[in-house]
């Protein structure tokens, strides 16, 4: 099953997340992202929140997923949401 995490940064958090970007990499290395990136200020540049699509066995695993991620131990997010979701169009092989 698929569930997407939606996570906003906190005002002014750019510099919190450059700090702690190389450690969530690595974290995504290894749990089951199917799909990740940064959200985008306006500029195209800046970024100011993440997307997840997970795969998981439960909205509650999903979660722990985004629990476990150094950006959210290290606070960066002010707000979290994570749903259950269906694939449709362009799904891969």
């Amino acid at each position: 099953m698929h569930f997407v995490a939606l996570c906003e940064d906190k005002p002014n958090g750019l510099s919190l997340r450059t700090e702690v970007r190389p450690v969530h990499l690595d974290y995504l290395k290894t749990v089951p992202i199917r799909i990740a990136g940064p959200f985008l200020a306006e500029d195209g540049e800046t970024m100011v929140g993440t997307l997840y699509v997970i795969e998981a066995d439960s909205l509650a695993e999903a979660q722990k997923i985004v629990d476990e991620d150094p950006f959210t131990k290290a606070g960066l997010f002010s707000s979290v949401t994570v749903r259950p979701w269906r694939w449709g169009i362009g799904k891969p092989a």
